[in-house]
């Protein structure tokens, strides 16, 4: 069963359950009720929504804004792993110490000028940077230690292709949107019962109320539009960067 069923289900449910006791209550009162001396519930029930979709929105821009300092924390904690990998490299033989950082390089720079635009657009990352990083691992793990000092130096040149890998791994899965369907649903149809309910308070046309209604429209729309905007991480307006590799690496052609 889908989840879009289910929650049709459940809100088709909640509303029979509610209307089937207003119903059931109507019929038992008697001719001489004074619906007068009943509190107007309507506004109260406006403003239980607005609080209600004020704590969702909340939690929604918190989740989004969330997400995106985790993606950029990855970003950060690949870069800082690579340039482990180059520094660390020192104690190696020339030979050795040239081909990794030639390859950390390279990796770098493709992922900086070639794989960012691609994550940006299509929302994931290429075959082509895991198979340079993969080269990257294959030139610390292939070679044998000759001394003590460049055997005290392998262990923590692993673990730092490690770090980059898992990094790597986490930059791709947060490359998408990071914001269930459902959600915008929810999202959506909260905002238009909550803007529809200004109506059910009878609005007048006076300059205030049509200028307080209109603002109070523009603030969600604000809103729902920060939250859409922080929902992809490295593909919309304030967006995860790529500064990281640019401190590590200042030495690289990198595209700003």
């Amino acid at each position: 069963m889908s989840e879009w069923l289910v929650l049709t289900l459940a809100m088709a449910a909640a509303c029979a359950v509610v209307l089937s006791i207003a119903f059931l209550h109507h019929r038992r009162i008697g001719e001489d009720d004074d619906p007068n001396e009943t509190p107007d519930v309507i506004e109260y029930m406006t403003m239980m929504i607005g609080v209600i979709y004020a704590i969702v929105l909340g939690l929604a821009i918190a989740g989004v804004w969330e997400a995106r300092g985790s993606a950029q924390e990855t970003v950060r904690q690949e870069a800082q792993a690579m340039h482990e990998v180059r520094v660390r490299s020192e104690v190696y033989p020339a030979q050795v110490r040239a081909r990794i950082r030639a390859d950390v390089d390279a990796y770098v720079t493709y992922v900086v000028n070639e794989e960012w635009p691609v994550m940006a657009d299509r929302g994931e990352v290429t075959d082509k940077g895991g198979e340079l990083l993969e080269r990257v691992r294959r030139d610390v793990t292939d070679y044998q230690p000759q001394t003590d000092h460049e055997g005290q130096a392998y262990q923590p040149l692993v673990d730092q292709v490690a770090i980059a890998d898992d990094a790597r791994g986490a930059r791709a899965l947060s490359a998408g949107a990071t914001m269930p369907g459902v959600v915008w649903f929810g999202l959506i149809a909260g905002a238009l019962v909550t803007v529809g309910m200004v109506f059910a308070l009878q609005i007048r046309r006076s300059f205030r109320e049509l200028l307080l209604a209109g603002l109070f429209s523009a603030l969600i729309a604000f809103l729902l539009f920060l939250i859409w905007d922080f929902d992809a991480p490295f593909s919309r307006g304030i967006a995860a960067t790529a500064e990281p590799f640019f401190q590590q690496f200042p030495h690289l052609s990198l595209d700003g």
